[in-house]
């Protein structure tokens, strides 16, 4: 009997089970930051509404990329939500961006494949840059794209971070592309931009396109109509073998995808940040709300 538990036990071990029969948890990771903490929720609740699978999620890993990347590949994660061009620029470590979305997603795949990971699909929403003003400076010049803002810029305050202003990539880049020549340019930081917005202290900022408080002050998010930022596109990286390990966690996967608009999405984040929601209560409420629970 001794020898036969041992064999059991070993057994257990190898499948990477506990108690003989119940698997390890799906393990989940993300970055620190809302969206993040609201999207491990959303893949959470649903594995664990539709199999019978437990899942353990753990939020706000410190260097996000940097740090959850080497983790799952060495097995300590199981998936994470992640950015196409993130991934391409801090992962893949290419020096030139891709501009075709679909080109490069297929090469994401192609190079992911070879680091024993895949990703299982996009979520339907790009976090990527862009341009934010106020309702009624968008109605006084009659602003709706980059195009339009830069035939008035001349009377406009541009506000924006450190980082992206003196970024030669930034600001700059933006202002060379678009032939944008502003009033004046004020550098704030990244948490100051919105209320000095808000304040009239400048006319435009640069955001991104998921932030809670776009969705909080009434404010118009422009066309870039040149497609002058690139999109980065969220979905899933997941670990091959936990796709074998789980049987049918490809599937719930799959469930999320073209699930989330930009609008859903700034939303969540807007319950969390400025209504004090918890993060599992709004990925809750997103789900039924989609039939998925």
């Amino acid at each position: 009997m001794k020898k036969i538990t041992a064999v059991l036990l070993v057994t257990c071990m190898t499948l990477g089970v506990f108690g003989c029969g119940k698997k390890e948890p799906v393990k989940i990771a993300s970055k620190p930051m809302t969206e993040q903490y609201i999207l491990t929720e959303i893949m959470g609740q649903l594995i664990e509404a539709e199999t019978d699978y437990e899942v353990e999620i753990t939020k706000g890993v410190g260097g996000g990329t940097t740090n959850i990347h080497p983790a799952l590949v060495k097995g300590e994660f199981d998936l994470y939500p992640e950015y196409t061009r993130t991934a391409w620029l801090n992962v893949l470590k290419k020096e030139e961006m891709e501009k075709d979305d679909e080109k490069l997603y297929e090469q994401l795949l192609a190079e992911y494949d070879a680091l024993g990971l895949t990703w299982t699909g996009l979520y339907g929403f790009s976090n990527t840059y862009g341009l934010a003003l106020r309702q009624e400076t968008a109605e006084q010049y009659g602003l709706s794209t980059y195009s339009d803002l830069a035939a008035a810029s001349g009377e406009l305050i541009f506000g924006g971070n450190p980082d992206y202003i003196e970024l030669e990539t930034g600001y700059p880049r933006l202002c060379e592309a678009y032939q944008m020549q502003f009033q004046d340019t004020r550098q704030m930081e990244i948490a100051l931009k919105y209320e000095a917005l808000k304040n009239g202290e400048v006319d435009v900022i640069n955001a991104f396109t998921t932030d809670a408080q776009l969705a909080a002050n009434n404010l118009v998010l422009l066309t870039d109509d040149n497609v002058f930022f690139e999109t980065f596109d969220a979905g899933t990286v997941v670990r091959k073998d936990a796709l074998e390990k789980y049987p049918g966690l490809q599937g719930v996967l799959e469930k999320l995808n073209g699930l989330i608009n930009e609008e859903e999405m700034q939303q969540m984040n807007y319950e969390v940040e400025v209504n004090g929601r918890e993060d599992r209560e709004v990925a809750e409420e997103f789900l039924k709300k989609k039939g998925l629970l």
